[in-house]
């Protein structure tokens, strides 16, 4: 089976398991995106909104969180990992905004990945969930069902969002990263499945017997 087969198997898969899915991090504007997408980073989704949602009512503009200062900051998000290194990136990459860009979020990837703690993964679901525009952003999910479906060689984050993108149509990116990320919390685990047992793995490789190892992110 090539990946355009497989490509096919998957996007019914997920498309009748997730019809309409959500997007994990709440958010008010494309800017408390960006700094919910940064919070994000080796903390769990869930961890970030139970954080945000005493945040986002009183700040929600890169003017709020640069007149706050960094120290306050970081006393509002102390519950998330390395929350001073994230508190630090906040303040500056919102002092930029204000003072280059009026404080609007850019809308390109070059601007973007100049920001203070923004990489090219946070610009790809900024530029997709907050602009509309086609990307896939891998995720330490993506790359780990990538690897079991056979869809790259999990090299690395880059090569895998490479890969994707040559197989599956621009038009099913947006939904498709999001589609990804759910099956893999709670169909195709990382301590599950192992490239055997969901209904996609199964599908796909009908006489794979043993457990896929996969490089991490």
């Amino acid at each position: 089976m090539n990946n355009k087969e497989k490509a096919k198997i998957i996007l019914r898969i997920l498309n009748k398991t997730y019809p309409k899915v959500p997007i994990p991090l709440n958010y008010k504007n494309t800017f408390t995106l960006l700094v919910s997408v940064l919070l994000s980073a080796q903390c769990t989704d869930v961890n970030v909104n139970n954080v945000t949602k005493n945040i986002y009512p009183k700040y929600n503009k890169p003017r709020h969180f640069v007149k706050l200062g960094r120290k306050k900051i970081e006393r509002l998000i102390k519950k998330i990992g390395i929350f001073r290194v994230k508190a630090k990136s906040i303040f500056y990459l919102s002092k930029t905004l204000v003072e280059k860009y009026k404080g609007k979020v850019p809308k390109t990837y070059q601007e973007l990945e100049q920001l203070p703690g923004v990489g090219h993964k946070t610009a790809s679901v900024v530029m997709s969930q907050g602009f509309g525009f086609p990307a896939f952003p891998v995720d330490t999910h993506i790359h780990r069902l990538a690897q079991r479906w056979g869809l790259t060689n999990g090299k690395n984050v880059v090569q895998t969002e490479k890969d994707l993108k040559k197989i599956f149509p621009k038009k099913y990116w947006n939904k498709l990263h999001l589609q990804i990320i759910w099956y893999g919390r709670e169909h195709c685990k990382a301590r599950d499945c192992y490239g055997i047992t969901c209904k996609i793995c199964k599908n796909c490789y009908p006489n794979r017997k043993k457990p896929i190892k996969t490089k991490k992110a």
